[in-house]
């Protein structure tokens, strides 16, 4: 393990994202879907992973993503994604964050006033993150996710909480969604932990089932988070919710979740509130930031109806980190308290 790696961290939306733009590792592959399964097997990959991610130097719902090389000239960079658990296949607010990276780095060439398209190849497929700027300065970012769409509708599932209806969709991961205020709860932080606890509990009942399997790739098979979700009132072309988002194992978005805004725009078009020119969602997290959500067009994916989803918010820079990493440290490569 070298003795030194150094990163470019951000926050979006009040969650974290820890670039390391050059890898200390191999991360081999012929794309970065191959990329993401080898590293899975990778004890060096989840080494570093651990190693930035873990306590001293992360925490346990600490997020970030390795460099890689894009599929093909067409993208300007390839990412896999990370979290205390392993590896994701999509992650809309790292993919914001290093919209701005990439501009604040010039490898992105951008104007002083107005947009730049960066293009990036991550697990799920290839995604856009369009830079918008004004006097200098980035204002705004657009994260265009893959094609989303409703996998299985009100699905009945026993909790210790009660019964409750479970809505499963694809937003470049799988989503389960549910109505916090169904089983008595807000999407508050004084009721963090039985949040977490119930997010936990839907994800593994679900997880292995027929409702989470992906129609045409079982790499992305698998329940990645819960969405406890609340509406705040719907107006002025707006349909407002507040939601956490429970993923990984009992990991925290702080943002109000990227790929799973996307998922949720794809159920709320599925229920027509939503509609290519229509209403968007105002979708606010859990610490109070939000991001606009909405359907640009809608398509065929995996043989279902779907949505080109878009979701806009915007990161910001918080530090350049090299960090050490002493031979003789018997915590290497560190421990999660949760």
């Amino acid at each position: 393990m070298p003795l030194r790696v150094s990163t470019s961290d951000y926050h979006t939306a009040g969650e974290p994202f820890r670039i390391v733009t050059d890898p200390p590792v191999e991360l081999p592959g012929v794309s970065v879907a191959d990329r993401r399964a080898r590293a899975l097997d990778s004890p060096a990959a989840q080494h570093l992973r651990q190693l930035l991610c873990f306590e001293p130097r992360g925490h346990a719902d600490m997020y970030g993503g390795f460099l890689v090389p894009p599929d093909d000239g067409a993208a300007h960079l390839g990412v896999l994604f990370w979290h205390k658990d392993g590896f994701s296949t999509a992650c809309g607010h790292g993919t914001i964050a290093l919209g701005v990276w990439a501009v604040d780095t010039g490898r992105v060439p951008a104007p002083d006033d107005g947009s730049v398209d960066v293009v990036i190849d991550v697990p799920s497929g290839r995604v856009t993150a369009r830079v918008h700027r004004a006097g200098g300065r980035t204002v705004a970012v657009d994260f265009v996710n893959v094609p989303s769409y409703v996998l299985a509708r009100d699905v009945p599932l026993a909790t210790s909480r009660g019964d409750v209806a479970v809505t499963v969709a694809y937003g470049g991961a799988i989503y389960a969604s549910v109505d916090a205020a169904t089983v008595g709860l807000s999407v508050d932080p004084a009721h963090y932990q039985e949040l977490i606890a119930l997010g936990r509990e839907v994800k593994w009942a679900l997880n292995d089932t027929v409702h989470a399997e992906h129609p045409t790739d079982p790499r992305l098979s698998g329940v990645y988070g819960t969405i406890l979700h609340e509406d705040l009132g719907d107006g002025d072309g707006r349909v407002r919710q507040r939601n956490v988002t429970v993923f990984a194992d009992g990991e925290v978005d702080r943002s109000p979740c990227g790929s799973g805004t996307c998922a949720r725009l794809a159920v709320l078009a599925d229920q027509g509130r939503v509609t290519p020119g229509g209403p968007v969602l105002h979708h606010e997290s859990i610490v109070g930031s939000s991001f606009t959500g909405a359907v640009l067009a809608t398509t065929t994916a995996g043989g279902r109806p779907a949505i080109v989803p878009q979701v806009t918010g915007l990161a910001h820079r918080t530090g350049e980190h090299t960090f050490v990493v002493d031979p003789a440290d018997p915590l290497v490569p560190g421990f999660v308290l949760r």
